[in-house]
């Protein structure tokens, strides 16, 4: 079943004070099952590719900046380490289609890959 919408968060405030993981990540349950949510199958395009790193902790939501789309959208980015997928925003960046990509603290956690490690990500638009 796909959710309504995709939360994006940016708006949200991450405590000023936050140090851990948990504190950083301003998502809520709600936000997150929806986000992890399997999409309906079809209509979705695969960009390929890319290296994430962590992108800015204090950017609440779920999105990847990258230079593999060139205006705003929505989009899916998929975790092969662990299979699992994340529903996200889509934000354009600087950089040749095969320079990295900035993934947020909670899409990270979603797909269960390593916050220390630069792990590589299949990006969909679309969905």
């Amino acid at each position: 079943m796909r959710p309504l919408s995709r939360p994006a968060g940016l708006g949200r405030v991450v405590p000023a004070a936050a140090k851990t993981v948990e504190e950083f990540d301003v998502t809520t349950p709600q936000e997150r099952a929806a986000a992890a949510a399997v999409p309906v199958q079809g209509g979705e395009t695969r960009l390929g590719l890319t290296v994430a790193s962590l992108g800015d902790p204090s950017q609440a939501g779920f999105w990847i900046k990258t230079p593999l789309v060139s205006a705003p959208g929505k989009g899916r980015v998929v975790y092969p380490g662990t299979g699992k997928s994340v529903q996200l925003d889509l934000i354009p960046i600087e950089g040749a289609g095969s320079a990295g990509s900035r993934l947020s603290l909670a899409a990270f956690r979603i797909i269960d890959a390593p916050l220390t490690e630069l792990p590589e990500v299949e990006v969909f638009l679309g969905g």
